[in-house]
């Protein structure tokens, strides 16, 4: 199974960063080979649509679930379409939010904002 979540460092230690479509870096983590990558969000510098950008980065690395603080409604059509579930971190490290959500700890992300439009992160 193959885990998302926005990270502001590259370092599984750091906690969930609290923009999905803005973070800096996804961490995709394999849960079969314990291993994680980070990957540069290309969408965090774009004018609009960010997260829906970062989204299909998600999609594109195979993601199985995304865990992350929030999402707005169009990243979440995304994530959804593609068959990935979503989760709701907590104010913990991403490896003990990955922990967490292996001893099944963690909600469903159900709630979905409108997003921010270009005046922030979403």
């Amino acid at each position: 199974m193959r885990i998302a979540i926005p990270a502001n460092e590259k370092n599984m230690e750091d906690l969930v960063c609290p923009s999905f479509g803005r973070a800096p870096y996804f961490l995709i983590y394999d849960t079969q080979s314990s291993e994680g990558v980070f990957l540069e969000n290309t969408a965090a510098s774009s004018q609009g649509g960010a997260g829906i950008k970062a989204a299909q980065i998600v999609v594109d690395n195979k993601a199985d679930v995304l865990i992350t603080p929030r999402c707005g409604t169009q990243a979440a059509e995304v994530i959804n379409a593609a068959g990935i579930k979503v989760y709701k971190s907590q104010n913990i490290s991403m490896i003990d939010n990955i922990k967490a959500f292996e001893k099944n700890e963690l909600a469903a992300l159900e709630n979905f904002h409108a997003g921010f439009h270009g005046h922030g992160g979403n």
